[in-house]
């Protein structure tokens, strides 16, 4: 009888330490290099450290048609990941494709989170035409404008503490520009004019700021839009021909041109606000610097935007297990609830307790510019659109040759619509 009872006891014990190992793993893809792969890399870690039955398994490459083709040919056959990184751009063509699995507001509950805990654009933008929820947004990154302050010292365009004041219009900016022109910067507006990223989110939001859209049920400019997005392009244009924006600038050319203080205006993401940041305390970037939201050049309020998102990739013929999907649910919650480290690479939280949160309103230049959340338009709904899509490769071979003068603006927007409408049809 004692050895029986040995037994047993010997038994519950072992039973009783594998549960208290047992470990959920869950596997991660995601698309961050660079400054917001460290800081993603840190939220992981902390995560893992502060949870002992849940581990990520993370591994990171380049964003871009390669992260998403890899992501669609593994889920399809059942060996990829259990979450992912999205772009809520991409949102449309993943629902084309069938690969993402919707997320319900019980799933949300898990996480101890709620639609209602979001802005309201960036849970449209990763839901269906329905309602149905595809994808958890993280942030809301978008294009600001950065200014270097000595090239508009003693002007109407400062106000007392070296803010950007007085840009209220086209004409207000194109007056800023060709001040700043006078007072030695001879490029005084750089963004990437020779790649897609910079050119289109520049042509979307002058697109956007006329009220106008790329895409409208299936259409691409229809109606009127057809001469806003000529205009859009002829603003760009403009700006070509009085010398304000430099000549095919690739992206690293575009950022050194205002790092280096030789343009006095810079239209680029969020995301480059730590690269300013870390320049100012090495006490390398030689002039004092503010951004702000891109001012409303146009008729409406409007500017370009997309965010950085988690969903949940459907798992080939198989079904994520209650256990798996209650961890994956846990691990955005509390990216969620973290997500004021997140910011600190420039991005708008998509949480609007961090958000709205006292920690948040101290964070400069971020609070600043923050209320374009408010704003934010997305790229048309369409599987053509999105990050790294037909729509980008169009920005490049086609706008890109109108902003230099290469084409007319009628001649782009036509040779574009034609070209897109092609790929929708």
């Amino acid at each position: 009888m004692k050895l029986l009872k040995s037994i047993v006891l010997a038994t519950a014990t072992c039973a009783t330490a594998t549960s208290a190992m047992a470990q959920t793993d869950v596997v991660w893809w995601d698309f961050f290099v660079g400054g917001d792969g460290q800081r993603m890399k840190a939220l992981i870690s902390q995560f893992n450290d502060e949870h002992p039955d849940i581990n990520i398994d993370a591994t990171s490459s380049e964003w871009g048609v390669p992260f998403y083709t890899r992501v669609r040919t593994a889920a399809a056959v059942g060996q990829g990941p259990d979450m992912v990184s999205y772009h809520l751009s991409r949102v449309p063509l993943a629902l084309s494709e069938g690969i993402l699995l919707p997320i319900s507001d019980s799933d949300l509950e898990n996480a101890g989170l709620a639609r209602t805990d979001f802005y309201e654009r960036s849970i449209e933008a990763a839901s269906d035409d329905e309602g149905t929820l595809y994808a958890v947004p993280f942030d809301i990154h978008s294009i600001i404008l950065y200014y270097n302050k000595s090239y508009l010292e003693g002007s109407e365009y400062l106000d007392e503490e070296g803010n950007l004041v007085g840009i209220e219009n086209l004409d207000d900016l194109n007056a800023a520009l060709a001040l700043a022109q006078e007072n030695g910067s001879q490029t005084p507006l750089s963004y990437q004019t020779g790649g897609p990223g910079g050119i289109w989110r520049i042509f979307h939001t002058l697109l956007s700021q006329q009220g106008g859209t790329l895409i409208e049920d299936g259409e691409v400019l229809p109606g009127d839009n057809f001469d806003k997005a000529v205009r859009a392009i002829s603003i760009m244009q403009e700006w070509g021909d009085n010398d304000y924006q430099p000549e095919h600038a690739e992206y690293e050319a575009s950022v050194a041109l205002f790092t280096s203080g030789r343009s006095a205006f810079f239209i680029n993401g969020v995301w480059e606000v730590p690269t300013l940041v870390d320049m100012q305390e090495a006490g390398t970037l030689g002039f004092e610097w503010g951004a702000v939201k891109v001012p409303t050049l146009l008729e409406e309020d409007a500017i370009w935007a997309d965010s950085h998102a988690f969903a949940i990739p459907i798992q080939g013929d198989d079904e994520m297990s209650d256990e798996k999907r209650e961890a994956v649910m846990t691990v955005i919650g509390w990216m969620q609830n973290h997500s004021i480290d997140w910011a600190a690479a420039g991005h708008i939280p998509a949480y609007l307790p961090t958000a709205e949160s006292e920690e948040f309103a101290q964070m400069e230049p971020n609070a600043t510019y923050a209320s374009l959340a408010d704003n934010a338009v997305y790229d048309a709904r369409s599987t053509i659109a999105g990050v790294a899509s037909p729509v980008y490769d169009a920005a490049l071979n086609v706008i890109a040759p109108a902003i230099h003068g290469f084409l007319e603006p009628e001649q782009a927007a036509e040779q574009m619509r034609q070209e897109l409408q092609a790929l929708i049809n």
